[in-house]
């Protein structure tokens, strides 16, 4: 056939956005279960390893059938090592640690938190954000919540403290990983898929050393635990990272990353119903309180509209003749 009499062929259907959103709530949602389940039969550095194994997987995958390639030049790759650990190796493994002891529905409400320390380390860390009365008062609310969750005002009583609070560094350490990609990694040329594999590529390998530092080999393999882990790594870190990128291309970074304020309710209704784990009144609750000053803190300010005095008075640009 002629060139000339072909037409364009029409464009791939895909799912919907909401649907995707959705799919990743869940994905994302249920990995706190997987990283519990995983827990009762392996380490859980070997959770956090064989997480990473999978998920570099996928992407691996992706960047052969899109043809990508790794990134090139060192002082890239040392900014990836650093985002490596702060984004997949250090709050993996704190979670999968604190899992330990505490249950899967307050990881997960533990991870909400990401959004309020990341208001408060903008505060610091980036000059250009700005923060207005309504983000502050969220970032007040939010940790409110968090008491709630936690109980303050009956002493912590039955809260396993290690555990809870390495999930809380685990939350703060994403933010503190964003923000210094967003100062080293922002100009990059690469696209996001092909920094994203290198950045797993480099977890997986630190996982790799410190791993067999630190515990044995297995003395038998628990299929239901390492299937568990298999999809937490293949669907929870590597699809959903593909999915988060479809999102943000297609309705924006801010509607993209409501899916946080999702991702505890599903943690927390998978917990009870598969798991067995006790809800009281408190963690409901909290958990609300603290969606509600996470979204705060997310609230951008209108732009002031003009009054017809500034209107008539504003400089105009000149049109070219």
């Amino acid at each position: 056939m002629s060139s000339a009499g072909t037409t364009t062929p029409p464009p791939r259907p895909h799912l919907d956005w909401r649907l995707r959103f959705a799919v990743l709530s869940l994905i994302w949602g249920f990995s706190f279960l997987l990283i519990k389940v995983g827990t009762d039969g392996y380490a859980p550095f070997q959770v956090t390893l064989g997480r990473l194994v999978f998920g570099t997987a996928v992407l691996a995958a992706a960047m052969a059938v899109r043809r990508e390639r790794l990134p090139r030049g060192t002082r890239t790759w040392a900014h990836l090592a650093v985002a490596a650990f702060l984004l997949n190796a250090l709050p993996f493994s704190l979670f999968a640690y604190s899992e330990l002891t505490i249950p899967s529905t307050l990881a997960g409400i533990c991870n909400a938190t990401s959004p309020l320390w990341g208001m408060a380390l903008s505060l610091v860390a980036l000059s250009e954000d700005r923060p207005t009365r309504l983000r502050v008062a969220g970032l007040g609310i939010g940790f409110l919540g968090v008491l709630t969750v936690l109980g303050a005002w009956q002493g912590f009583a039955g809260l396993d403290a290690k555990g809870t609070a390495m999930a809380l560094l685990a939350s703060l350490s994403y933010p503190i990983g964003w923000i210094y990609v967003r100062r080293t990694l922002a100009g990059s040329t690469h696209s996001n898929l092909s920094l994203t594999g290198a950045q797993l590529l480099l977890a997986t390998l630190q996982l790799a050393v410190v791993t067999p530092l630190f515990t044995s080999l297995p003395t038998r393999f628990a299929p239901g635990p390492l299937l568990a882990i298999a999809a937490l790594g293949a669907l929870g870190t590597g699809l959903a990272v593909l999915v988060q990128y479809g999102l943000v291309a297609e309705v924006g970074p801010t509607t993209a990353q409501m899916v946080t304020y999702f991702i505890p309710v599903i943690a927390t209704a998978a917990g009870v119903a598969l798991l067995g784990e006790s809800l009281t009144w408190s963690t409901p609750v909290g958990a609300l309180i603290v969606l509600a000053g996470a979204a705060l803190t997310q609230a951008r300010p209108r732009p002031r509209r003009q009054t017809p005095t500034e209107a008539a008075t504003a400089p105009r640009e000149r049109v070219p003749s």
